[in-house]
Parts: C-alpha cells; sequence; structure tokens
C-alpha cells in the first residue's frame, strides 16, 4: 500500500480541507467501501443530500476523483477515503469495479505524480486529530442563546411575511383571477422576493414556480388552478399561524413548506423519526431548474415486497455544476435503510445507510389496484396534506387513450389527463390495449414514469 498519512498531507490543499477530511472517518458515513486488490479503491460517502458522493482512488500515485462540487482539489472526500486506506480502520470489501470507476479510469490522462510544491502552509494531520476542544458550558450557552434570540427574529420576519402575503392574495383576488392567471409572471416574481427577505423561503420557492406550472396548462384551465394555488398558499400561511395547535407531524410539515430546513443531522437524531429498511426499486428520476439557480433532483423509490410504500429522495445542485441527474437510474434497485421527514404523509426521506450496490432489475410487483382505487388513495393523502404536490399513482390495467390534443389515461370512466409535455414520448402508449404501471399526479395532471405492457417495459 503506498498510501501514507505523509502523502495525504502533502495532497491537502489547506489545513481546513484535513480538519474537514477528519470529520468523514466514520466508516458508518461510507456505505460503500471496496477495493479490487491491486491498489484501485473507491467509495460512496453521504453526504447532506440524498445521493452519496462517488470518491475513487488509485493507490499507487494518489489519483483521485469525486463527484462533489468543491473546488478544492482534492477535495475533503478524497482525502477521506484515502485517509480511511492509510489507517486501515475501516474495511474495504474486495470487489470488481463498478462502471463509474471504469468510466474515470478510461478518461484519466496519466499519473498524476507527487503533489507539485506550493508555497502553501504545511497541513498536518497531527494539528487535526491532536486538538480536540473541551466543551466551554459559557460558550455553549451564549451559542445557545444566540440561536434562540435568532428563531425569535426569524419567527417575527415571518409573522411579516405573511401578513404581506394575506394583502397580496386579496389583491389577486380582487383585481380578478383571469387577469392574474394570463401574466403571473411579475407579481409572483416581486411577492416571492418579498417572502424571502421575510425568511420564508419555502413560499417564496412555491410562489416563484406557480406562473410555469400555469402556463403549462390549456388556456381555460389556468384561471381555476390560479384560484387552487392561491387558496394553497392562504392555507400555508393561516396553519403556520395556527401551528402550535397543529398535530406534531403536520406542524412539522408546515413548518418546511415555509422554508425551515431540518438537517441531516437532527433528522438523523430525532428517535421518533419513522425509519424503514428494505429493497427499494427506482421507478423515475426528475430534474428541474428552480428560479433559484438550483437543479432540483427526484429519485422517487418504491419498496419491494410491502404496501406499497413510497419514498422521495431529493437533492439540491448549482446549475453551475452542470450535475443533470443523480446517482440512480430508473430500474436500479438496491438495500438501504431510510429515515423519512416527519410529515401526516411521510414521502421525502433521506439515505441512511445503503448496504448494496445499485443493480438493474426486472419487473415491478404491483399492487392489485385499478385506476379508480388509486385515485381514491389520492384523495385520502390530501385529506392528509391539503397542500400535497406529486403523489404515486400505482395502477393495474390501465389505457392511453386521444382527445384532441391531450392525452388521457383511462380505466372505467375516470379519465385523468396526461402532462402535455409527454405527447411526445407516452404515444406508444396509445397503440397497447392495457397496460400496468406509475406515474405522479399533481392535482392537474399526471406524469407517465413507468409502465409494464406485453410488448416489454416503457420508462420516461
Amino acid at each position: 500500500m503506498s498510501l501514507s498519512l505523509d502523502k495525504i498531507e502533502a495532497l491537502a490543499p489547506d489545513q481546513g480541507s484535513l480538519d474537514a477530511a477528519r470529520k468523514l472517518l466514520k466508516p458508518a458515513g461510507w456505505p460503500t467501501l471496496a477495493q479490487d486488490g491491486s491498489g484501485l479503491i473507491w467509495g460512496e460517502c453521504q453526504g447532506s443530500g440524498a445521493t452519496p458522493y462517488r470518491v475513487c482512488v488509485t493507490e499507487t500515485d494518489a489519483g483521485y476523483k469525486c463527484s462533489c462540487p468543491s473546488r478544492k482539489f482534492p477535495c475533503k472526500h478524497s482525502l477521506a477515503l484515502m485517509w480511511l486506506r492509510a489507517d486501515a480502520k475501516a474495511t474495504f470489501t474486495a470487489g470488481t469495479p463498478p462502471d463509474w470507476v471504469k468510466d474515470w479510469l478510461g478518461r484519466r490522462r496519466g499519473p498524476s505524480g507527487a503533489a507539485p510544491a506550493t508555497d502553501k502552509p504545511k497541513a498536518s494531520i497531527a494539528a487535526v486529530t491532536e486538538t480536540e476542544d473541551a466543551p466551554d458550558p459559557k460558550s455553549e450557552a451564549r451559542a445557545a442563546a444566540a440561536r434562540e434570540r435568532n428563531r425569535q427574529d426569524r419567527e417575527a420576519a415571518i409573522a411579516g411575511g405573511l401578513d404581506e402575503l394575506d394583502l397580496w392574495l386579496n389583491d389577486q383576488v380582487e383585481a380578478g383571477l383571469t387577469a392574474f392567471a394570463a401574466n403571473p409572471a411579475q407579481a409572483c416574481r416581486i411577492m416571492a422576493q418579498r417572502l424571502v427577505d421575510a425568511k420564508a423561503s419555502g413560499l417564496a420557492t412555491r410562489l416563484d414556480a406557480l406562473p410555469a406550472r400555469l402556463f403549462a396548462l390549456p388556456e381555460t384551465a389556468r384561471p381555476r388552478a390560479a384560484l387552487q394555488e392561491l387558496g394553497v398558499l392562504n392555507l400555508l400561511a393561516k396553519a403556520y399561524r395556527r401551528q402550535d395547535s397543529l398535530p406534531p407531524a403536520l406542524k412539522d410539515d408546515v413548518r418546511q413548506m415555509t422554508g425551515w430546513n431540518l438537517t441531516r443531522e437532527a433528522l438523523l437524531s430525532d428517535a421518533q423519526a419513522l425509519r424503514v429498511s428494505g429493497t427499494w426499486r427506482v421507478w423515475a428520476t426528475r430534474s428541474e431548474i428552480q428560479p433559484d439557480r438550483l437543479r432540483r433532483l427526484e429519485t422517487w423509490l418504491m419498496l419491494e415486497g410491502g404496501g406499497p410504500r413510497f419514498a422521495v429522495l431529493i437533492d439540491f445542485v448549482p446549475v453551475a455544476t452542470g450535475a443533470a441527474a443523480g446517482g440512480y437510474s430508473p430500474g436500479d434497485t438496491f438495500a438501504a435503510e431510510l429515515v423519512f421527514y416527519p410529515s401526516p404523509l411521510p414521502l421525502r426521506a433521506l439515505l441512511v445507510q445503503q448496504t448494496s450496490s445499485a443493480a438493474a432489475g426486472g419487473d415491478i410487483l404491483l399492487p392489485d389496484r385499478d385506476l379508480a382505487a388509486a385515485y381514491g388513495h389520492y384523495e385520502q393523502a390530501l385529506a392528509l396534506k391539503p397542500w400535497l404536490d406529486d403523489y404515486p399513482l400505482v395502477f393495474r390495467g390501465a389505457r392511453l387513450r386521444r382527445s384532441g390534443e391531450r392525452l388521457y389515461l383511462c380505466d372505467g370512466d375516470l379519465a385523468l389527463p396526461v402532462c402535455p409535455e409527454q405527447s411526445a414520448v407516452a404515444w406508444p402508449l396509445l397503440r397497447l390495449d392495457r397496460f400496468d404501471g406509475l406515474g405522479l399526479w399533481d392535482g392537474e395532471g399526471i406524469t407517465l414514469c413507468w409502465a409494464q405492457t406485453a410488448l416489454g417495459r416503457w420508462a420516461a
């Protein structure tokens, strides 16, 4: 083994990178640690997002690659993987390099050699491991008091923002929703910025996304959809003011929708949080650029052999990084433990630990549920969470039919409009009599994500 602590010190761009790498040395934070027996190691490091960062290192020349967006080279994840290997305190499972490691190896320009000489200050692992400050009760008390002041200040700011939102909503209704639906962009942008200033970023993001949602609908449907969405904003504002009288899970959900973020550490330390272990199947992935220039990456999962239970992993990455997809593809299957964010309808989750690599699977074992029964489950979910956005519909024996320019998913007397942007990709399903599948219903249209047909699998 050629990796050593001295080499890691020489590679580190600064002392701060070593400090950050030390915090990643717990094997529990690495769902995957593996090696091929000839100097190639790789791992997956669980960060703050849903998808682990993928790291690989060649021991002979300390070449490295990480999927994180850090601008430091090597990043803390690469340093931590080397450190784990050099310390020999973590077990690296023998295995065959996965495709993403092989792809990096195929694109390497050659050995990196020794770290170039620079005039940067010497980074020291000894300095990292020997400077553990003892807790200072007075400092901790001051920090707790500061956090409480900040919380109270933010609560006051949000309250003021909600008052402005009430006035704005009344103005839109009085001016007429037909006029609002015809040109909502400027009005929404101004109010969204006020909500950002009031530290209600969740409501601001929802309002910023409203114009795009309206323009995706037929013109005749926009006023009704605008009324519904503005009503949801009004409901969230009223619920936030009454949060102390709400059940705990609903209160937590309202605060998250308003903009209070629950950190990964807080969720993992919550003894009441729902945890589910098992084999999960990826059935949909989506990528969307938000007005705040963050790309929202969604990975929709279904637990095999139970329920069904659904989960969605959500990552946010800067558009500038160029990342347009998460770490999974539709059809992937892997074993993992997930922890769910508190909600009366738990859907969003974090990956706690992945215990097997993702592998392609066959058909999904879908429950015996027709489209009407699936829609009934959505109505029950809407009663639990009135501001519900996308909800999974799993069905058997449905048909795809066309009326004019629109496609509809049909079964008996029920016909759900398919989102217009799928008109081109979903047309092959028109030729089939019936098929089974999964889709996401947002209250206005269904996005077909997965279909199992007599001719094989179809995925959006």
